[in-house]
């Protein structure tokens, strides 16, 4: 029988399967980065983000046609930068040998999980956050010891450039390279026989990953989106909720994978809930969809789809209340919008929304809206606002999603040392701070003997003695 390889597979023709040959050779010939290698790898990407994040800003205000630089600098960079200073401080204890436990049969032995890089991971980075949603996945490659290759997106090109332009002046392209293109692109690079594949995007366009990546057997984290809930508890603090779910909801004018997709309020709280999210809303950014300080959405088709949800809710007579004045004419800003009780059959209440549109259902009991999360698919996110431990734990132990966050809303997302990824429809697989580290690595079981055990006794030819150590090992 003859036995093919990754690593002996024939090069892909064409620029990415170029790039991939480059990076799968280099890897070769230095397999096992040292701690050393791998932090100061970590440190030049570091320094790159940090130097340049004037430059990144603009770009993504250029693509976005409107994105604030604070922003940008908040929600982004800081995010990634501390990604990387994370890995940096850990990286040699997450490199270190991992020992296991052998029983006593198996002794006298020593048991351990080494670390060891893949070879050449693939990333396909979204539009919505595209320096962090890059910086984060290269964070865990180079801390694994990885090579790696990106996919940016069509979206948002200036950005992509600018990402391009930073990376190639910073790494050679057998260590980090970027392709960019358009979606036939895209498929083309899933379709690279990568040791592992990380996509965030789309459920859709999910599956479709998923499908190109196992014609190679390639492994894949899908980090996706889906109707994230928020759930107002009866005794949650309308005002404060209203805070975080307005910021939450609407930075980055709902363009966020985690935003709260949807609000479960109590009925008989409905009315002062959406008057603070009215409120709170305008304190953020005043007159948002005339507000420099407020994100644009990120073209024309994704705008046309945002309106189409309005207008449908309100031809079938939902209410829909709108914060601030029309935007001007040619502007992409869009009024931030709370659609009240819409019906489930609604496009709105179907897809991931991934805009400012919040709907606002009403329960009578805690237990009804447990239900209704769990009557829809498993979601990345969900958000609860409460101050009884009772309704915590009935809420995270009733409900299956990516994560929970409790009191707040997005912060979790960079929390380094709490995994990030979906479940179900919402994602599949790990990846942030050890948990990123480990995505990208093998986890090789390793056994040594240190001298001869039980199991040379154990070999044929069988007599009384193994009737003995039968009853001795089974039973």
């Amino acid at each position: 029988m003859t036995y093919t390889t990754r690593m002996s597979a024939a090069p892909v023709q064409s620029p990415a399967g170029t790039l991939l040959s480059a990076q799968r050779a280099a890897f070769r010939k230095n397999p096992h980065p040292s701690a050393k290698e791998r932090r100061e790898n970590l440190r030049v990407l570091e320094r790159t983000v940090f130097d340049h994040q004037d430059e990144i800003a603009a770009a993504l205000d250029r693509d976005f046609g409107g994105r604030c630089r604070f922003e940008v600098l908040f929600s982004e960079v800081f995010v990634a930068l501390h990604a990387l200073r994370h890995a940096r401080k850990h990286v040699a204890e997450w490199m270190a040998e991992r020992p296991r436990v052998l029983d006593w049969p198996l002794q006298p032995a020593k048991a351990w999980v080494m670390p060891q890089p893949l070879g050449v991971i693939g990333v396909i980075a979204p539009w919505n956050y595209p320096i962090f949603l890059t910086i984060a996945p290269l964070a865990g490659a180079l801390a694994a010891g990885n090579r790696v290759l990106l996919k940016l997106s069509e979206y948002t090109p200036a950005t992509s450039e600018t990402i391009a332009k930073l990376l190639a002046g910073a790494f050679p392209a057998d260590h980090i390279a970027v392709v960019n293109g358009d979606a036939s692109v895209g498929r083309a690079f899933a379709s690279l026989p990568f040791d592992h594949l990380l996509f965030t995007g789309s459920t859709a366009v999910g599956r479709e990953v998923m499908r190109a990546a196992a014609e190679n057997l390639t492994p894949v984290t899908l980090e996706l989106g889906g109707k994230s809930p928020v759930i107002v508890a009866p005794d949650a603090n309308i005002a404060s909720a209203a805070a975080d779910i307005a910021y939450g909801k609407f930075l980055n004018a709902g363009q966020t994978c985690i935003a709260p997709d949807y609000a479960l309020v109590p009925r008989n709280r409905r009315d002062d809930f959406v008057a603070a999210i009215r409120k709170q809303t305008e304190t953020y950014w005043p007159d948002p969809a005339r507000n420099l300080e407020y994100t644009s959405v990120i073209n024309e088709r994704h705008l046309a789809r945002l309106h189409g949800y309005l207008d449908e809710a309100r031809s079938r007579g939902v209410e829909v209340i709108t914060v601030g004045a029309e935007p001007e004419p040619g502007s992409r800003r869009m009024q931030p919008a709370i659609v009240l009780d819409p019906p489930d059959d609604l496009r709105l209440m179907r897809d991931e929304i991934f805009g400012p549109i919040l709907p606002v259902l009403t329960y009578s009991e805690i237990d009804e809206a447990i239900e209704y999360v769990n009557d829809h698919p498993r979601p990345l996110a969900l958000y609860l606002f409460t101050k009884s431990d009772q309704i915590t734990d009935a809420i995270l132990t009733r409900t299956v999603t990516g994560a929970a966050c409790v009191n707040d809303t997005l912060v979790y997302i960079a929390a380094e040392d709490l995994p990030f990824g979906g479940v179900g429809p919402s994602g599949a697989g790990h990846y942030h701070g050890r948990d990123g580290f480990d995505t990208f690595s093998k986890l090789k079981p390793v056994f040594r003997r240190r001298m001869t055990g039980l199991g040379r006794t154990l070999r044929p030819p069988y007599g009384r003695m193994h009737e003995m150590l039968k009853r001795i090992l089974i039973g």
